[in-house]
This record gives C-alpha cells, structure tokens and sequence, in this order.
C-alpha cells in the first residue's frame, strides 16, 4: 500500500486549538500599550463622524466586581463597534473620587478627629490608590480607552468645573437655600441624595395617640352637633414616637368620612372605615354617634398631648386609609416632607418650624422631658410619657421598611436643616422651570430598553427640589458668601465663584477652605461668612459633561455637552441619568446625551442577588484567572442586559464550550487556508463554484444583519447569529461539504482556489463580527489570516470584500437552503444506520433519495456532486412513489434508504467507488483520485 498522504492539501496553521486565554491575554494587552492603540485609532478615524459614549464613573473605592465588569464591557462592546462601523468613537474613562465612603474609609484608617485639609489629602492618596488598582482590572478585561489620562472627578479643572457648573446653575436662577426635610444620616453627619437610601426591615414601636380637642364647639358644629356631651380628642398611629415632640399640626383627608365615636369616658375621631379595627385595637367599646367629611374639620384644633400649643388641622390629600392605621397624620413639619409642604402653605414660617433633633440624633438639651437624649432611646420614655397623661390609646412592635443609610446600614430620618437646593419648579431665566425642561428632555431622549423612559419620567415629574449640599470635608466646595444680617448671597456671586474656580484650578478644593473671604471681597468680608458645605456627590457626576465634554477639555469635542450615549446600571435612572440630565437642562436646556442604555443587576443561577455570605459571588478576576476574559466578554453579550443578568460557574463553562465552537471553526477556516496568496490565488466571485458564492452571500447577509445588531445594542443577536453560522452554515453544513474538495482536488486547482477564497472572505469577516465582543481571539485570528494586514483587527473596519448572489440565480439562497434541509434529513438516516451498526461511516454508504418532483428537479442540478454534498460515496434518486424499506423523514417529500456500499474504499479520498484497483500503478486508488495526483490531468468540479 503506497503512502499518498503528501499528494494531499492537509491543513495547517499556527493558529493554536486551545485558546489558554488567562496566558495569552496579558500579553496580548501589553502588546496594545506597547503599539499605544488608542491613539492609534483615534489618528486613524479623525475626521470621521463622532460617536461619544460618556462615562459614568464608578466610584473610586474597592475591588472592581462582576457588575463593573458588566458595565465596562458593555461600553466597550459598544464603543468598538462603533469604530468597526467607521465611526471617530473615543472612550474616556473616568472616576468618582469625592463623598462619605472614601471619607469615612479614611476615617476608619486615621481617627475621626483629623484636621480637615490632612483628611483631605488623605482621602486624595486613596482614591488615586483605589483608581490605579481598578484601573489595572479594566485593562485586563480587555477594555481599549484613554487610560493615561482618564477623568477623574478630584483632578483640580474637574473641581474647578463643577464649580462653574454650579455658577451657570445660580446665574440660570435655579439655586437657592432653604429649609426643608431632607434624608439624614446620623452616622454621616450629612444630607443624603436620594441615591444614597436604600429600605430594609426595621422593627418600631407603633403607637396610636390622642390629641385633646381645644375648639369643642368648633368640632360639634364640623358633626352637626350643638355641642359635645363629653371629652373629645382625634385619634393618631404613628411608627415614630420620636417625632411627637415635634408635632405642630394634624392632617385629614378632605373627601374621607369621619366618625365621632362614644366610647364611654370621651369622644374618639376616627376615620369611619377604621372604626370598627380602632376599636379592637384600643381595647373599646364605642357607637358612632355623627360623621363628617374631613372637609368639615379644617382648621378645627386639638391640643398637644404633653406640650402647651395647638395641633389645628390641616387637609391633605395624601392622607390613607389603610389597615392599622385611624386615617389622621400626626404632621411634624421638620421630619416629613409632605407635612413641611402642608404646614408652609398653611401660612407656618421657617421660624416656627419646631425642629428639636441635631445632626448626631440627639434631642436639643431643652426640649422638655426628653432633651439630650438619642431619638432611637427616647421612643419608650415617649410612650410612658403618653401613657401617663392618657393619651396613649395602643402600643405595638411592628417590623416594616424603613429608610437606611447605604453605607452604614443604619436607619436615617427626614430631618429640616438649612441646605442649598437645585429648584425643579423655579422658573429659569427663559420662564421654563426645570422640571418643564427635563421632562421634554426626556421626551426627546431614546432609551434601551424602551422602558426606561416612564420611568424616568416618572421619577423627575414627581420629584421635589435637590438638595445639594452636604458638611462633610471631601467634597467640592460650595463657593457662597452670605450676607451675615440678611443671610442673603453676595450680589456678585456668579464673578466670585469665577475668581474661587480660578484658584481651585490651581491649588485644588484646598484653595477655598484656605481663602481668607478678605482676599476675594477686600472690606466688605467683614459682612459676610463664607460657605463651606460641600457639593452633593450626585453633583460631581452630574456635571462632567460641563468640564469633560466641552471643547475647552482635553477630552472635549465639537459635539459639545452632549454625548450620543450613557450607559449604566438601572439604579442611575435616579442616580447619574437624573443628576446629568437636571444639570444638563439647567446649563444648556437640554439633556447632555441622546440615549440612554440601562442594563440590569447580576444575579447568581437561582436569581438571588450576589453575596459574599451566601458564597455566590463570581469575581471577575478569578475568571480572567480561569478562563480568561473573552469567556466573560462573551457572556456580556450571551445575556439579555435589560433584565437581571445570571451569572454562575456552570453559565460560564457553557459560555465557554460556545466559545470553543467559534474558535475551532476559526482554527478549521485558518488552517484550509494553507498556501493561499489572497492577490494571487483569489478567485472572482463570478467564478467561483456555487457552494462558495453561497456560503459568501451567506456571510454577506449575515454581516447586514449584525450590523444592525450592533448599531441597535443588541449584542444578543450578535452572539446568536455567529454562533448559528458556526454551527449550522458552516460547521453542519459548507465545512464538511468542502473537506474533499479541499484536500483531495490539485492545489492550484480552480476547484480548491475558489473554496479558499470563500473561506478566505469568511475569516476576514468573522474576524471583525466578533472583534468587539471577543478582542483577545479577534486579533488572534487576523494576524493569523494570510496576505497583507495591519497590526491590529480594532483598527480596521466591516470586510467589504463579500458578495451577494442575484435574486435570479440558478443556484440562488432558496436553492441552497432546500439542499441543506435535505442534508439535514439525510445526516440523521446515516447517523440511525451507524448506531444500528449497517454503516461504519457516511463514506461507507450508498444513499437512495426518493423524492417528490420539485426535490427532484432542484437535487438534480447538482448531478454526480449530489455526493458530495451528502457526504457519501454514491447517491442515487428516485421517485417518492417506489420507496419500500425506505426510512421516513420530517422533510415533506423524502424518503431515505441507506446500504453498505460494496466497493472498495479509495485510500487516497476514502470513498467507496467501482473504479478502485483498476490501475495498475495505484491499485489502492480511484480513478478521479488518479486524475487529482499532481502529474493528473486534474477534477472538474462545477458547484460543490
């Protein structure tokens, strides 16, 4: 038997099987700095048309963890298409350096009593410290962007900017100072957005409370009734004992119905539904004896139940009537929003606003029975307080949700301070207010998913005002001078904050808290305190499209403040998406970006949120580590972000065996690429066989269609359709077709030239599909492609080398697509005969089709190729109506009947033919192989 194994094209290529992603990856990253491809790219797309993908910055605190992965991906996955696609599309990273965490961290480390500016350098180090440990991770994720000079929220123009920011807030007349509840945090110190609460089970003392009725004849007359036969007094719940101190005011709603309730000793009211619950609750017996709308019990007073002064009666709309409850609120207007507005628009000054809890949670040291002691301990003595002038008509332990503060985990209040706020409904000075403007903002803005619009709406129309400052020392300095007699700002306020700005640009936020005021406003500092609370977090973020944007900026662009896309998680729809988009309306009058991309939070397989102590945390790094960061790049894209994204290490092996299915059908098209020269060797579309000019109209088609994926996020349908060509178009179907046409026909032939030529263009194409998803393996596989390239596959754009067939075609898509169905079928005949042991392989058997007269006209045109295609060493056709032992398929007008072929096997193409051993010189060979040696006269082949 001769060896005829060097008259074959065998594959070869250095592209490896095993990708050893968490080894190659690394260097593959340094390569990248080392050609400094950023800047490379952003040379080589300069004057194209931008795409600006803003960067929301993530905190500068902490190991990075798989939602940061997730974020970052997403955004380069995005970020990359865009180039792919053409466009000029930069990505600047950026950091969050200022806020409480970072502070109180530093706190933790070096003591509580710092001297500020030491605490402010020390909060500076860590954050830088905690962005070059982060900044390390995203990098080795893969993620290409300006990671020499990144923004980051404490560099000193990012400072000055904010304050600039703030300067165009002011001068647009959309800041002011007021009083007015906000969310407090007693370990904090501070005012917290609405950002920075998060609500968790608390257990309370829930207390139902009478207020004494001081206007008795008014009450009677609100009943019907000529006077009050006895004691009266207005039912409270409450599940805050600690507010009635505070208590200066009682709240019905207006169309409710209330009851005057006879209980025997006194008159009880309460709503009229609640009766019967009240009743139970308080341990009574009672009648109704009147009812009344609570329209008619405006302005009635009550007593306080341990203080000397009135409670009247406010109507308010938000009162509910719901089980547990009287259906009255008790209205303290400096813990609750909705009471504060109540008690102002009833005519209730600043001044007499009773606001007895400092900052720390103690009561003032002389507030009656309860001064200097913390609110969370005076809840009980409250109640026996209640309790002992017979007001207290029930006590309960209820666990509800409760308000927390989401860094220290502990409970916070609403508490009135003076603060600075951004006013949504201020007129500007187009007579818009902010909320009018950021409402058609959002109107004009295009979201995905297409849900994050309402709820965004939502959060801004209901919305109150933004509290913007904060007493903390790591923040941007509020840069006001107050009128020490009138409290009011310094006429020119907007030049001052220019002048600190300026010094703030040179020296850092230190600049204010050193200034003596006299250095900026000469004589008349004596007249004036200089403000140093410091500017929300929210802030810091939210105005980076004013400094970083703008032309002015060293990342800044001709588009302005206005970037083409945010993406975030889906806490920034009241997180950064509301903070850019308040400030972008106040400064420009429009949103600074045009889109916004929400994705959801990742979960573990059960869908329960990732958590050290439940041991379902997947660490990016030890991915990378394990299987390397392709594998979770591509699980980004495998995952639908707009909902919860499930993460596991059974997801991520399954991501992984998908992975392998990409990488070896790359590996099978590199390496049938053997000795092809793309000048030399190409052959035109026109010319080539109809099998290849199908499978590159197919990747033509496919290539429109991830285009469009791409450019519509949706990067599942990315994942989905190159994953389907692998495994169906090429890796089912083309691949095993072209395997004898490839190895067995002469090298130079047209018959071998035209299917490297498809495989060729198929690679140069899926070598950019996957490029922005799978980075480390897309370069892999273009540098792996022969002729002449660049140095990297992300500096290149879509292959516009592929082709597509006309519509008229013999051999057209709805051709091929019929013949691949039969293949299909006729697969799984071979695979039963296999397993029933009446074939050792496909090559090994004899196929009959028996076949309607429309598959008999289209498999015909393939005539003695039809073997080819079916991957067996003889096919004949028949008429549907003689089948006999025939096996059925699910393909409508087909039968298949499958036999051992009796010929002998070709040892050169493995085929079963009636001419092997009748050449004397190569007894062990078939005739055409004969004719493929490369002294033959060659194999003509016409479509398959």
């Amino acid at each position: 038997m001769s060896d005829y194994k060097h008259t074959l094209n065998l594959p070869e290529t250095d592209f490896p099987m095993r990708g050893m992603l968490p080894k190659r990856e690394p260097a593959r990253v340094a390569q990248w700095k080392q050609m400094d491809l950023y800047h490379r790219l952003r040379k080589e797309r300069q004057g194209r048309e931008l795409f600006v993908l803003h960067d929301g910055p993530p905190y500068a605190n902490g190991s990075i963890h798989i939602g940061h992965a997730v974020n970052k991906i997403l955004k380069d996955i995005i970020v990359k298409s865009k180039n792919l696609a053409g466009f000029d599309a930069p990505y600047v990273p950026g950091w969050d350096c200022h806020g409480l965490p970072i502070e109180h961290k530093v706190e933790t480390t070096h003591g509580k009593h710092l001297e500020p500016g030491k605490a402010r350098e020390l909060c500076r180090e860590y954050a830088a410290e905690q962005i070059h440990g982060q900044l390390a991770d995203f990098v080795r994720l893969g993620v290409i962007g300006d990671w020499d000079t990144p923004y980051r929220s404490m560099d000193y123009a990012n400072e000055a900017g904010e304050i600039r920011a703030l300067a165009d807030m002011v001068a647009a007349g959309y800041v002011f100072k007021g009083l007015k509840p906000v969310n407090w945090c007693f370990d904090c110190g501070s005012a917290l957005a609405e950002a920075e609460v998060e609500y968790q089970d608390k257990k309370s003392d829930a207390i139902d409370v009478a207020f004494p009725v001081e206007d008795a004849d008014r009450l009677a007359a609100a009943f019907g009734l000529d006077r009050l036969a006895k004691p009266a007094a207005i039912v409270i719940w409450t599940t805050t004992p600690w507010t009635i101190p505070a208590n200066q005011a009682l709240n019905v709603h207006p169309e409710f119905t209330y009851a005057l309730v006879d209980t025997g000793e006194r008159l009880l009211v309460l709503a009229e539904e609640l009766v019967e619950s009240c009743l139970e609750r308080f341990g009574l017996q009672g009648e109704i004896v009147a009812t009344a709308t609570g329209e008619r019990l405006d302005g009635v007073h009550f007593r306080h139940p341990f203080y000397d002064r009135l409670s009247p009666v406010y109507l308010a709309d938000y009162v509910e009537v719901e089980v547990g409850s009287t259906g009255i609120v008790h209205s303290a207007p400096a813990y609750g929003v909705d009471d504060f507005i109540t008690c102002r628009e009833h005519g209730m000054t600043f001044d007499e606003i009773e606001s007895p809890v400092q900052g720390n949670g103690v009561y003032v040291d002389d507030l009656p029975f309860f001064g200097g002691q913390m609110i969370w301990k005076a809840n009980l003595q409250i109640v026996a307080k209640l309790d002992e002038v017979s007001a207290l008509m029930a006590h309960q332990t209820i666990t509800h949700s409760y308000m927390h503060c989401w860094r220290h985990k502990t409970p916070v209040i609403y508490r009135a301070t003076a603060q600075w706020f951004v006013g949504m409904d201020l007129e500007g000075r187009d007579g818009k207010t902010l909320r009018e403007r950021a409402l058609a903002g959002i109107e004009a803005t295009t979201f995905t998913p297409a849900w994050g619009q309402a709820r965004l709406h939502s959060m801004i129309a209901n919305r109150p005002d933004w509290c913007i400052s904060r007493q903390r020392n790591w923040g941007v300095p509020i840069p006001f001078f107050l009128h020490k007699a009138t409290g009011e700002l310094h006429p020119r306020t907007v030049v001052l904050m220019e002048q600190a700005a300026q010094r703030v640009e040179r020296e850092g936020i230190d600049a204010w808290f050193r200034l003596n005021p006299a250095e900026l406003l000469g004589e008349e500092a004596a007249d004036y305190d200089k403000v140093t609370d410091t500017l929300d977090v929210w802030f810091d973020s939210g105005t980076t499209h004013r400094h970083v944007l703008r032309g002015s900026h060293p990342h800044g662009h001709e588009n302005g403040p206005r970037a083409d896309l945010y993406l975030e998680g889906s806490d920034q729809h009241r997180g950064w998406f509301h903070s850019s988009l308040l400030t972008g309306c106040a400064i420009d009058g429009h949103p600074p970006y045009r889109g916004l991309l929400t994705h959801g939070f990742t979960v573990d397989a059960h869908g329960r949120k990732m958590s050290k102590s439940v041991g379902n945390v997947v660490a990016p790094q030890e991915v990378m580590d394990k299987l390397g960061a392709d594998i979770l790049r591509l699980w980004v894209a495998s995952t639908d972000y707009g909902g919860e994204m499930a993460v596991s290490d059974e997801i991520l092996k399954r991501t992984a065996d998908v992975y392998r299915r990409i990488r070896n059908t790359s590996r099978f098209l590199l390496a049938n690429l053997n000795g092809f020269t793309p000048d030399r060797d190409a052959v035109p579309f026109e010319d080539m066989l109809a099998l290849d000019q199908w499978v590159v109209d197919r990747a033509a088609q496919l290539q429109a269609r991830i285009e469009t994926a791409y450019e519509e996020y949706r990067f599942l349908d990315v994942y989905q359709q190159v994953h389907g060509f692998c495994a169906r178009e090429l890796g089912g179907f083309y691949l095993d077709v072209i395997k004898d046409r490839q190895y067995t026909t002469q090298a130079d032939s047209l018959a071998r030239r035209s299917a490297q030529t498809a495989l060729y263009q198929v690679v140069e194409a899926l070598s950019r599909w996957v490029a922005p998803i799978l980075s480390f393996t897309a370069e892999e596989i273009f540098e792996n492609i022969p002729g002449e390239r660049g140095e990297s596959v992300l500096l290149v754009e879509y292959y516009t080398g592929l082709e597509t067939l006309a519509d008229d075609a013999d051999m057209g898509r709805d051709f091929w697509e019929q013949v691949l169905e039969v293949k299909q079928a006729v697969n799984k005949c071979l695979e039963d005969a296999r397993n029933a042991k009446a074939i050792k392989g496909s090559l090994a058997a004899e196929v009959t089709l028996y076949v309607d007269d429309a598959l008999q006209a289209t498999l015909a045109k393939l005539g003695d190729e039809l073997r080819f295609v079916m991957l067996t060493s003889e096919v004949r056709l028949a008429p549907l109506g003689e089948a006999r032992e025939a096996e059925a398929t699910e393909l409508e007008g087909l039968k298949v009947a499958v036999v051992e072929s009796p010929n002998n096997k070709c040892e050169r193409c493995w085929h079963h033919r009636e001419d092997v051993g009748t050449h004397p010189a190569h007894p062990d060979l078939c005739g055409r192989c004969i004719g493929n040696l490369p002294d033959g006269p060659g194999e003509t082949r016409l479509y398959a």
